[in-house]
């Protein structure tokens, strides 16, 4: 396989944004939900450090396809390789228009590992996946189980692995971390989620 060279970060431009006002509330509903959900629930416990001390990056894509999409996540994951984990340890890049059906998100994981091969970053970051309608495959469609993964707007958690391996190493017994979720959710049950006022968590069809 041939090797991409990233380039400079000078040279990289950052997806285009979504109009202001409608770019801001997507921005403050994703964070309210990290806020209460993620880092309240201590559904990760390494989300608190990042968000303290301003670390993620917050993308809303204006992708209305999926090759617009994959565009936009090449992009994100060459700016993220290139900026200083202490200004940028991790991005989440948000897609409300795209890939709002939870199976078409699904298939579309793979095409983000390909990109990641592709620009020889395999290894280096790693995405992880959050949408309103997650479903595990084990799961009912219903089942608070599921809650763990879904976020108020389709997502795509861009992860640095050596940031990953650092909080593993810090953090003790995380092979509990999912068996402890699931305690706190099933405790939770779907009112208690829906009491975090995070709003709906089923996402709108692709038009």
């Amino acid at each position: 396989m041939s090797r991409t060279v990233p380039p400079a970060p000078e040279a990289i431009v950052a997806a285009a944004p979504a109009p202001v006002s409608e770019h801001q509330a997507i921005i403050d509903a994703t964070g309210l939900w990290l806020q209460r959900a993620v880092i309240g629930l201590n559904l990760c416990p390494f989300a608190n450090a990042v968000h303290r001390k301003n670390r993620i990056r917050y993308v809303v894509s204006r992708a209305q396809d999926r090759d617009a999409l994959a565009a936009d996540l090449a992009t994100e994951l060459l700016l993220l390789q290139a900026t200083d984990p202490d200004k940028t340890d991790t991005t989440l890049l948000i897609h409300p228009a795209v890939l709002t059906d939870f199976y078409d998100y699904n298939a579309f994981l793979e095409v983000a590992d390909r990109i990641l091969e592709r620009l020889d970053l395999a290894g280096e970051i790693q995405v992880a996946s959050f949408h309103p309608d997650y479903a595990f495959g084990d799961c009912a469609a219903d089942a608070i189980e599921n809650y763990t993964n879904r976020s108020p707007y389709p997502m795509l958690h861009l992860l640095r692995e050596s940031s990953v391996e650092q909080a593993i190493a810090a953090y003790p017994d995380t092979d509990r971390i999912y068996e402890k979720n699931i305690e706190t959710l099933r405790q939770l049950g779907i009112d208690g989620w829906l009491a975090l006022g995070l709003g709906p968590t089923q996402a709108t069809p692709d038009r």
